[in-house]
């Protein structure tokens, strides 16, 4: 994988039936694009270039051209391009011969793009890839599918015509799909430089006759006698590839107008916009995120970013829990070391085999990223009933021993070290969904380096986090200075129980942004037969706690089966949800969308977006402190900055892809847009200085 700051690029594979000799198998180059980008199709328009594929193979097997998918138009002031944005994937044909012989088929591609905004940025990159000849490669099945729908489908030409004229290209298409008869359509010529892109022209439906009038450009260079042409429904604004549209050979009626004796210049519109991309190019000051950081640099950004989750709220309830541990073991050196050293294993573990699920699953073409587990209701659900069993078990209301069987129960108490590694795993649980200063660029670098030097960094952040309780396992001072362990730790320890049913309430509410109240109310309800459960599990021995253990259990099975749904059932996202609201008048904050983003941009409005999700407690702790700030507030007013906010709370690759497009790959992050500039990306902890100085910039 290749990834700059516009274009994150793929090579991937498909073969459901293997890459035998004989067989045809599919490789395709996947291009996801940061918002705003896009780059071209093998007709580019007024400008650009197509991405180009080179392949070395070995013998027996060969590639054929990229099926192109129905390219979407991108109007730029007077002139147009023919292009692809969000993500599109570039398929190409592999076959193989039927002499082939080989166990495998090494593939090496060297790609090509150009890239373009406002500027264009020319690309490249390199990839390799093995594809097992038997058995079957399907992992990106959806991906070539979704491609292959979107392609144009071949149509025999019949009684279409192209006619050249003086200035103009008269088109007659006949036996287009009867579903496109009175619609508005797109036209794509496959010859580049035929005609002008983005000048007006006519269309009409003349029956199931579609007809269109499109200026020739003065300065073509082709006067073919048939025209390779697409066309595909008008498309709405959206991401990807345009509409399925149908490709026609059609034949040329007529002679070719004569080029005019003019030199081949360059137009002028054209012109003027390749010198302001210049001069914006040489005044552009320099991104916030400055020059890409290298593997050391992400290594110890994880490093600290780890140890300052310890200061992060989410990480409070498992601080209480290790304060107890370390109390516990004050007088005994070996435990208290033992007990460090398994916690710290605890939490390297849990987050390289967190960081190894995140990689695998963008690897297998899912969008997410760092705190994705949380996008999950379920997992939120567990999270509730995993603290509440903690909590309950804190504040006294019963004993695990009492409840566990008793080989468990005897296993926990000869191994209390189990204990601090289970901990381990709790604390990266719990503050997996935060992002601390130093963690977003290193993350952000992460998902695009090699397996072994993403884990590193994934490795670092956890060794970051459980590095201070390491060090004071190991520090003889920081145990005398623990007080010794007496009655005052009965009740330390049940007012620990109360940080745990914060998290609760925490989870519940978060919960509730993705499964409506239906679903927060559901859990509710779980929580509290759950307890019951527990209470009576944990009675003395007798007829009475069986017979209402045997009640609470069926109730809390009766809840499952039929509120238990609600739970993981995400309630339906508005597709615009309504503003909320600033105490500074006419300052509101709307929902995020690369389009509406675009266009603010374009209306030459600055735009800070504030990534976010409801689980994560820095977001929302910023939310209510620094961009509530009444000073804040006025100097966005005061500069007409468009406020949008956009929700990582459910998964969403469109969020996913804005966030890889700015160097990071969890929330919270701030970013400042403005028109011709790269845009300021502001710290994780934010301050009231941090967005001033910034609007300052504007």
């Amino acid at each position: 994988m290749v990834q700059s700051e516009q274009v994150r690029a793929e090579l991937v594979a498909h073969a459901p039936e293997g890459a035998g000799p004989g067989k045809t198998a599919w490789l395709g180059l996947q291009l996801t694009h940061a918002p705003e980008w896009h780059t071209y199709w093998k007709n580019s328009g007024d400008s650009g270039l197509p991405t180009d594929l080179q392949w070395t193979l070995p013998p027996g097997v060969s590639a054929g051209p990229i099926a192109w998918p129905t390219p979407r138009k991108f109007p730029i002031g007077p002139l147009a391009n023919y292009g692809y944005n969000g993500t599109v994937l570039l398929p190409v044909p592999l076959t193989v011969d039927p002499s082939f012989q080989g166990r495998e088929i090494e593939v090496k591609l060297d790609a090509a793009w150009l890239v373009c905004r406002k500027e264009c940025i020319p690309e490249e990159g390199s990839f390799t890839l093995r594809l097992p000849v038997e058995g079957s490669t399907a992992i990106n099945g959806i991906a070539f599918e979704t491609t292959f729908a979107a392609a144009p489908s071949d149509q025999a030409a019949g009684n279409s015509t192209a006619q050249p004229k003086d200035k103009q290209l008269e088109v007659q298409l006949a036996g287009l799909p009867a579903a496109w008869h009175g619609k508005a359509l797109e036209f794509f010529p496959e010859p580049t430089g035929l005609i002008e892109p983005g000048s007006p022209w006519t269309q009409s439906w003349n029956g199931d006759l579609w007809t269109a009038s499109v200026p020739l450009s003065p300065y073509r260079s082709e006067s073919p006698t048939s025209l390779p042409l697409v066309v595909a429904l008008a498309n709405a604004p959206g991401e990807g590839p345009g509409s399925a549209g149908v490709r026609m050979d059609v034949p040329v009626q007529g002679a070719w107008p004569a080029v005019a004796d003019v030199p081949a210049l360059v137009p002028d519109a054209l012109t003027a916009a390749l010198q302001a991309n210049a001069a914006q190019a040489a005044a552009s000051p320099t991104s916030s995120n400055g020059p890409p950081i290298t593997l050391w640099a992400a290594l110890l950004g994880a490093l600290l970013g780890g140890m300052i989750l310890n200061l992060m709220p989410c990480v409070f309830p498992v601080l209480a829990i290790k304060v107890l541990a370390f109390a516990q073991h004050a007088d005994d050196r070996t435990a208290h070391r033992a007990s460090g050293l398994a916690y710290t294993a605890g939490v390297l573990l849990s987050f390289l085999a967190l960081g190894g699920l995140l990689l695998g699953l963008r690897a297998a073409g899912e969008q997410l990223g760092w705190g994705f587990q949380l996008q999950s209701p379920a997992v939120v659900a567990s999270l509730a009933v995993l603290f509440t069993l903690i909590g309950l078990n804190l504040a006294g209301l019963f004993e695990f021993g009492s409840v566990l069987p008793s080989s468990v129960a005897s296993l926990q108490a000869k191994n209390p070290t189990a204990d601090a590694f289970l901990t381990g795993v709790l604390a990266t649980a719990i503050a997996s969904p935060c992002t601390a200063p130093f963690m977003g660029a290193s993350l952000g670098l992460a998902i695009a380096l090699p397996t072994w030097q993403a884990l590193a960094v994934f490795g670092a952040l956890g060794l970051g986090m459980a590095l201070p309780y390491l060090a004071a396992s190991w520090w003889p001072a920081i145990a005398r200075a623990l007080p010794r362990p007496g009655a005052w730790m009965n009740t330390f320890r049940q007012l620990m129980a109360f940080p745990m049913f914060a998290t609760v309430v925490w989870l519940l509410w978060v919960l509730g942004q993705q499964s409506g109240i239906d679903g927060a109310a559901a859990l509710l309800m779980l929580l509290l037969v759950m307890a019951l459960v527990i209470w009576a599990w944990a009675l003395p021995p007798g007829k009475g706690r069986t017979a209402l253990a045997t009640v609470s259990v069926a109730s809390l099975a009766w809840l499952i089966w039929t509120v238990g749904p609600n739970i993981t059932r995400l309630q339906t996202a508005e597709s615009a949800a309504a503003p909320v609201a600033t105490t500074v008048a006419g300052l509101n904050w709307e929902s995020w969308s690369a389009d509406k983003q675009a266009r603010l941009l374009a209306e030459g409005r600055p735009v800070f977006v504030d990534f976010t999700a409801a689980w994560c407690v820095t977001c929302q702790y910023n939310k209510r402190t620094t961009l509530a700030n009444a000073d804040v507030l006025s100097d966005l007013a005061a500069k007409n900055v468009a406020l949008l906010r956009a929700d990582w709370t459910r998964r969403d690759p469109a969020v996913t892809s804005a966030l890889a497009s700015l160097g990071r790959n969890g929330v919270p992050v701030y970013a400042l847009h403005r028109a011709g500039q790269p845009p300021l990306v502001m710290s994780e902890v934010l301050s009231v200085n941090d967005v001033r100085t910034a609007l300052a910039s504007i």
